[in-house]
């Protein structure tokens, strides 16, 4: 189990959140989240997806439903596909959207994204690093991660920010 401290920089409380992936098939995994917010004691999400990868074409495909904690289920399809620009697959270029719908199917709404992700390995001995620069496509955002071996930044062109440090 993977397990993450997030605080954010609107939400003024630290979470933690537990994801779990277990292998159901070949290149099928079956991912369940769960969140807990520490100021309010009680779960803000639970979440299960199954997740399909089709490593020969760098693209996941994923069908799952999410509770949260206004009590409403949301279903959503996923997908990303990555367009590797080195032969390395060190810098990649990925798209990539998600469609969510309320339990009674009558509210849909979209994200999409373009990203242009660089990997870093050995930066410093024993320290990877990731730089992800994206664009919200409905939002019309720019956004930013770094990611250094535990610990992760996100930060958007609203000046919204979140942190993680994973256990």
């Amino acid at each position: 189990m993977e397990t993450s401290l997030r605080y954010g920089g609107d939400s003024k409380s630290l979470c933690i959140r537990a994801k779990e992936k277990l292998p159901v098939g070949d290149n099928i995994i079956w991912e369940s989240h769960a969140e807990l917010d520490t100021k309010a004691g009680a779960p803000t999400f639970l979440s299960s997806m199954l997740r399909f990868y089709y490593p020969d074409l760098s693209t996941s495909l994923g069908v799952g439903a999410q509770y949260n904690k206004n009590r409403k289920i949301h279903y959503h399809v996923c997908g990303k596909h990555a367009f590797p620009v080195t032969s390395d697959r060190l810098i990649s270029f990925n798209i990539k959207g998600r469609c969510n719908t309320d339990e009674e199917f009558k509210r849909v709404s979209y994200t999409g994204a373009a990203e242009l992700v660089c990997n870093i390995f050995n930066v410093k001995k024993d320290q990877d690093l990731r730089v992800k620069f994206g664009y919200d496509l409905m939002q019309k955002l720019p956004y930013l991660q770094v990611r250094e071996n535990n610990w992760t930044f996100n930060a958007d062109g609203n000046c919204k920010w979140n942190v993680r440090y994973d256990l």
